[in-house]
């Protein structure tokens, strides 16, 4: 089982840590509405085809867990992330998704249960400290980029965490096949309507940019997010939220390469604060042995 998860966070981070540069790429020929509602309809019609018949499997209770699911994992962070890469850069844009493993100890804390140390409360404000130091400095040497978005990202990993605990606290009774077919079976509705709202049907004309922007759709929903979210939800079934959250520190590096390669650079008061924000990360994330703050749920 930890040979299984250490694969997992693995294949997650370097296909995850590819989504950021993929999207940079769609939005040459898409707009970020554009571009959330497809991905959302392309890996939603590829999960039916495979698994439609895992719906079965889903009762009556799950339903409400896989709708808050849906949304705050998948449906709004899709659009979050496609605004906030069009406006900051991408290796930016994944350097604040680390914040997500902070966030998901504070959401398990506060409504779940799950247990917070001294130590850990510390990380936390160390991660946050670190990451307001990353977008001032990143304001500063991009003046004409819109840090103000880092907020939709931040958004996003707060609807992230909140999934993780409740896939782990509500869903763990169903495969992660059966949660990913009905997360989307829930979304695919909504983003057509979005689709048809934006006038992409009415406004679309079939340039080179168009098209190599769909192609570079398609790889993100098929990859990034069909066969991504099926692995991700098994992931956090056999390991803890916190642990399965660790994914961001490793989508950081992956997305940080490929945003160097496309001509993005990163100075050392922007790195200076990577590293305050990865040492808050692993100091929420070091097992505490005492001064707990509540008594711990059993999480393995």
């Amino acid at each position: 089982m930890k040979e299984n998860k250490w694969a997992y966070l693995l294949l997650l981070s370097f296909v995850w840590g590819s989504s950021f540069i993929l999207m940079k790429k769609a939005l040459l020929g898409l707009s970020p509405i554009e571009i959330g509602a497809f991905r959302i309809l392309i890996a939603g019609s590829i999960l039916m085809f495979v698994g439609a018949k895992k719906i079965v499997h889903i009762q009556k209770k799950h339903w409400k867990p896989l709708f808050l699911v849906a949304f705050t994992a998948t449906f709004f962070p899709g659009f979050f992330f496609a605004f906030a890469v069009s406006q900051i850069d991408s290796s930016v844009s994944a350097i604040l998704n680390s914040l997500t493993p902070l966030i998901t100890m504070l959401i398990g804390f506060s409504f779940f249960g799950f247990s917070f140390s001294k130590r850990q409360v510390f990380g936390v404000f160390v991660g946050l400290v670190g990451t307001l130091l990353l977008i001032v400095k990143s304001a500063e040497i991009n003046p004409h980029q819109h840090y103000e978005y880092a907020l939709l990202i931040f958004l996003s990993s707060i609807g992230y965490a909140y999934s993780l605990n409740m896939i782990k606290t509500k869903l763990s009774d169903l495969d992660a096949l059966s949660i990913t077919v009905g997360c989307f079976a829930v979304l695919m509705l909504p983003a057509l309507l979005v689709l048809v709202f934006s006038g992409f049907f009415n406004d679309l004309v079939w340039t080179s940019e168009a098209s190599e922007s769909l192609f570079y759709v398609s790889l993100l929903a098929i990859v990034g997010t069909a066969m991504a979210k099926v692995l991700f939800n098994r992931l956090v079934q056999i390991s803890s939220p916190v642990f399965s959250s660790s994914v961001t520190y490793l989508i950081t590096v992956v997305a940080v390469a490929w945003g160097m390669w496309d001509g993005e650079r990163l100075s050392l008061y922007q790195l200076f604060s990577v590293v305050i924000i990865f040492a808050g990360v692993y100091l929420v994330n070091k097992k505490p042995k005492k001064e707990l703050l509540r008594p711990a749920k059993t999480v393995t």
